[in-house]
């Protein structure tokens, strides 16, 4: 099924720790498209550094929330700690769509619940993706229409 994955970090090197969490996705699943990295403003939060963000299209046939916890794993190994809500990290990995699995619970949200108003995630899937769409929300070419050009 495919997967839409969300990466983000801004400690340490951003770049760095894109490269290492894609190259750690291609181990473990299908990977089939990546963005180009997108330097953004932290949304939400204490004050920190730019992000680097970017997009993986995948293919898995994981259970959805085994895949959640593949994804938990990679940050994990990777030094993120979860200290601080919308804090600065080392790499931050995102389960946006799954297949189409509509999903509210506790564990596990998709799609995720925020990702149509996220300029950084919306413009690097659609790099990769021109004809998207979010479950439930629409094309994400006319959801990035209707978006402020501020984060």
């Amino acid at each position: 099924m495919r997967a839409i994955i969300a990466l983000g970090a801004n400690l340490g090197n951003p770049n760095e720790n894109i490269e290492i969490a894609i190259k750690l996705l291609q181990e473990a699943t299908d990977v089939i498209a990546i963005s180009s990295y997108y330097t953004t403003a932290p949304v939400g939060g204490p004050a920190q550094p730019d992000y680097v963000n970017a997009i993986c299209i995948i293919e898995s046939d994981l259970p959805a929330l085994d895949l959640l916890s593949l994804l938990q794993g990679i940050e994990k190994s990777m030094g993120r700690e979860r200290v601080v809500r919308w804090g600065a990290r080392t790499i931050d990995l995102d389960l946006i769509q799954y297949g189409g699995i509509l999903s509210q619970s506790v564990e596990l949200e998709l799609p995720h619940p925020r990702a149509h108003e996220r300029r950084f995630v919306l413009e690097p899937w659609l790099e990769v993706d021109p004809d998207a769409v979010l479950l439930t929300h629409g094309r994400i070419d006319q959801i990035l229409a209707q978006l402020p050009t501020t984060p």
